[in-house]
């Protein structure tokens, strides 16, 4: 027998590993945000699914109605009414939904320790979230960018958003705004121009969680505000900086939800069991009711053409 054959006094590792229990995560996704504009939001309720946002006609009641200050000796006091918008705009909840499919072998023996139709169904109600945030920002219909007037719109004046940029917002919406929402590279990149300034933005903790502040008003996070003529690899692009006023006793923006609908999970969330099909598949769906209404037009500004890829040499004396 050969002297360099070795002799094994031990069990192998790998062959001890046979015999442990691994401990288990549960399924990761890197998908999932914070989603900070749902927590940011008021939410109300709404019966039969629509909201009827009613308004006075903007440009006829500066004109309509007369109010007077101290009316000299016995002159005859202003009538006046103030007028309605005959047709108000109805807000109808959007469903954002999908369906999950699971084969019965598969949930009836493979579910311990983590229970496989569970786990499936909480990732996929993270993805129907994440898009409802996405719709709550972007849907044609009832999206924050597509309901903000164009005088609440202001560009950029050098590309990066800038100090006086947010400032600029701010007097579009001064009436008690909440707070900005921008994609986390646009924070980034008003934080530079900050710092370059000398101006560092200080931090504020809401929700156990430091968000940057400016004139006191947070800059909330989200991903879901897309950039524009972005390049292959990413760079370059454009995109928008919001200012919301929100809640409905200060005419602002609120988030429409209808509570109480069939097979409730959480507030306008439902999941339902949808049978077994011959094939022994079971199926669950999944829907979120919502919807966003802003009640009036000086409630959100937006602030459009945001670089984001400009950058300092701290080390130079100019940029």
């Amino acid at each position: 027998m050969s002297e360099d054959i070795e002799v094994r006094r031990t069990l192998n590792e790998q062959a001890a590993r046979q015999l442990a229990n691994a401990t288990k995560t549960r399924a990761q996704w890197s998908g999932i945000t914070p989603r900070w504009l749902v927590s940011f939001l008021p939410w109300t309720p709404v019966e039969a699914g629509i909201y009827r946002l009613n308004r006075v006609v903007e440009s006829t009641i500066d004109a309509a109605t007369e109010v007077r200050c101290s009316p000299i000796n016995d002159a005859d006091l202003p009538e006046t009414f103030v007028p309605y918008e005959e047709n108000p705009r109805e807000y109808s909840l959007n469903a954002v939904t999908t369906v999950l499919d699971v084969q019965t072998r598969v949930s009836d023996l493979y579910s311990h320790p983590i229970d496989q139709i569970q786990e499936q169904l909480r990732l996929l109600i993270e993805k129907v979230k994440e898009k409802q945030e996405y719709e709550l920002i972007n849907n044609a219909e009832y999206g924050l960018l597509a309901n903000a007037a164009k005088r609440q719109r202001i560009k950029t004046r050098k590309g990066a958003p800038t100090p006086d940029d947010l400032d600029e917002l701010i007097s579009k919406v001064w009436k008690e705004p909440a707070f900005f929402l921008a994609h986390p590279k646009a924070i980034a990149a008003f934080g530079r121009e900050c710092t370059k300034r000398g101006v560092p933005p200080p931090t504020v903790n809401l929700f156990g969680t430091p968000f940057l502040t400016w004139r006191g008003l947070p800059l909330v996070p989200s991903d879901k505000l897309a950039f524009t003529g972005e390049d292959k690899k990413g760079g370059g692009g454009k995109t928008n900086i919001l200012l919301l006023r929100t809640g409905e006793k200060k005419q602002g923006v609120i988030g429409l939800f209808q509570p109480g609908v069939p097979g409730e999970v959480s507030p306008s969330l439902s999941v339902r069991f949808m049978g077994i099909n011959r094939k022994a598949i079971a199926s669950y769906l999944i829907s979120l009711y919502c919807s966003a209404a802003v009640l009036t037009e000086d409630a959100i500004g937006v602030l459009e053409d945001v670089e984001v890829n400009h950058y300092f040499d701290y080390d130079k004396k100019t940029a």
